[in-house]
């Protein structure tokens, strides 16, 4: 027997879900795991009943965390796909992936330490094809060396990612080391 489809929340239940799920982004990031859900839900609000209501465990809500982080991640990068400038789209995908991994840091430490298991393959599969489309449109115009191919780009972006999540860059280094990265997938110009 196939599950019921989830009936679609009233619209003060989503606004709820919303303020908690912002309240836990915010509380995890100032306190990593020992945030508990009695001061996320002061911090949203609203009852901790509400809280559990969303987010039965502590786990479900760091999970839900990332997914809603990964949700708008993807969202704009559609929005980049249809209507962004292809020299530069990739570019702005490539900021905001970065700045998701070091503002989810404490999130994704808290899920790594508990053995969390999240969707990795559907993510990777997804960034794979938003990368490609992305890469493809700024070639077309310039705007990205040719010989870089979508594996290349990938192993960058995870890696600096990865950096982001590892160390607790501010944001004179994440600027530098975009740079640098960004650099390096632009056209050579040479001068005649």
């Amino acid at each position: 027997m196939a599950a019921e489809p989830a009936k679609p929340l009233r619209a003060d239940a989503r606004r709820n879900r919303e303020r908690v799920l912002e309240a836990a982004r915010s509380v995890f990031a100032a306190k990593g795991a020992t945030a508990s859900t009695e001061e996320i839900a002061r911090e949203a609000e609203v009852g901790i009943g509400t809280v559990f209501r969303h987010f039965p465990t502590k786990d479900a809500l760091l999970q839900a965390i990332i997914q809603d982080s990964l949700d708008h991640l993807f969202d704009e990068a559609e929005a980049l796909v249809s209507g962004g400038a292809p020299d530069t789209a990739l570019f702005t995908f490539f900021t905001r992936m970065v700045d998701m991994a070091a503002a989810n840091r404490a999130v994704v430490e808290i899920l790594a330490g508990a053995g969390a298991d999240l969707p990795v393959a559907k993510v990777v599969e997804r960034l794979r094809e938003t990368v490609t489309t992305l890469l493809a449109r700024a070639q077309q115009v310039g705007g990205v060396r040719a010989d870089a191919r979508p594996p290349e780009v990938l192993a960058l972006l995870t890696g600096t990612c990865q950096a982001a999540l590892a160390t607790e860059w501010d944001g004179d280094v994440r600027e530098r080391a975009l740079t640098i990265v960004f650099d390096g997938l632009r056209p050579v110009r040479t001068i005649t």
